[in-house]
This record gives C-alpha cells, sequence and structure tokens, in this order.
C-alpha cells in the first residue's frame, strides 16, 4: 500500500504554491510514496481579493479537514501575515476540532513551508508559531535541520527558508521563488517523504 504524504497550503499570488509543486516532485521521487496537493478553502470574498490583485486559483483540489486522516504525513504551507501564518490557513486548522477529539492525527510526521515579503518578515517566526497547531494534534513536526547541505550557508544569494523548512521571499509580488529556494523545497518533499514512509513501515 503506497505511503500517502499529503501537501496542503495556502497560496494568494502562487509564491507557495510553486514551492508547494516541487515538495510534491521531491516527495514522489521516493519510491512507494503517493504525493497529492490540495489547498485549503479561500476566506476573502471575490471582491476583496478582486482589489489585492489576486490572481484567480489554480485547479488544485480544496481540502476538508476529514479528508487529512486519510494522509500518513503532511507538509503544510503558508504565506506569513505579520509573522504567523495566513488567517486562511488557521482557519482551516481550527476547523480540524473533531480530528482533534478522536486523535486522528497523532503520530503522523508534518513539515512546514512558507513566503514572506522580505528577510525581516518571519521566516523563522511563522514556522514556530505554527508548531503550536501540530503539538495539540499531537503530530510529529519534521524540520529540514541542514540536511539540504551547502545550499543552506548561502551567502551571496537571497534565499529564503531555514533549518525549520523551505521558504521563499516574494518581495513585491514580483520575485519568483529562485532554483535555489526550489531546490530546498524539492529536498523537503523528499526529506519528509523519506521519514514518512520509514514510520508507517516500523508501525
Amino acid at each position: 500500500m503506497a505511503v500517502k504524504v499529503y501537501i496542503v497550503y495556502y497560496s494568494m499570488y502562487g509564491h507557495v504554491e510553486k514551492l508547494a509543486e516541487e515538495i510534491k516532485k521531491g516527495a514522489s521521487s521516493v519510491e512507494g510514496v503517493e504525493a497529492k496537493l490540495w489547498q485549503v478553502p479561500e476566506t476573502l470574498l471575490d471582491e476583496v481579493l478582486g482589489k489585492m490583485s489576486a490572481p484567480p486559483k489554480s485547479d488544485v483540489p480544496v481540502i476538508t479537514p476529514n479528508e487529512l486522516s486519510e494522509a500518513d504525513g503532511f507538509v503544510f504551507g503558508f504565506p506569513t501575515r505579520f509573522g504567523m501564518m495566513a488567517a486562511q490557513f488557521k482557519a482551516f486548522l481550527d476547523a480540524t476540532g473533531g480530528l482533534w477529539r478522536a486523535q486522528q492525527l497523532a503520530g503522523k510526521p508534518a513539515g512546514l513551508f512558507y513566503s514572506t515579503g522580505s528577510q525581516g518578515d518571519g521566516q523563522e517566526t511563522t514556522a514556530l508559531t505554527a508548531i503550536t497547531q501540530l503539538v495539540h494534534h499531537g503530530m510529529i513536526f519534521v524540520p529540514i535541520g541542514y540536511t539540504f547541505g551547502a545550499g543552506m550557508f548561502e551567502m551571496e544569494k537571497v534565499k529564503g527558508g531555514s533549518p525549520y523548512g523551505a521558504g521563499t521571499y516574494a518581495g513585491d509580488g514580483s520575485r519568483q521563488p529562485s532554483e535555489l529556494e526550489l531546490q530546498q523545497a524539492f529536498h523537503q518533499g523528499r526529506y519528509i517523504a523519506g521519514i514518512t514512509k520509514k514510520l508507517k513501515q516500523a508501525a
């Protein structure tokens, strides 16, 4: 039976979605792992999104809270809002009370990835504050640490991400994830998929 890894994210301008696509590729590169992309529901009205110049959503399916129980492992992604996860993703997690009561997610591994506007906007605080959501579900937080190797020590180029997970800088919205940031995302997907597979096989 395939090991299921769900990459669940919220993306307003597409930066988080690009990272999610690379994470899926990385997870799918592990033999026996089935990786799937999911979006969380939008909470803003179309009128508001239009005023924010947000592009239309992609055709990636929208997940419901109960569908989380089908996965063996997760990678959760979101843009930062004032140093924390975007409210859309928080609203989705707030709807997982039923899973929490039944401990449906306890013991399952989960990683985090994110996008911020600039270097001081919360690349680490976003992950740190998101860990509380995993803790209350009894999930196992899987950071990438420094397993990405030399790419973690890049100093000449702007690079998002940290030991907590892959990341990117959006700037004014025009900057897209760099090749190095995409490589880190691929690595995160492969790394977490490998751990998820080991945990399932050992169960």
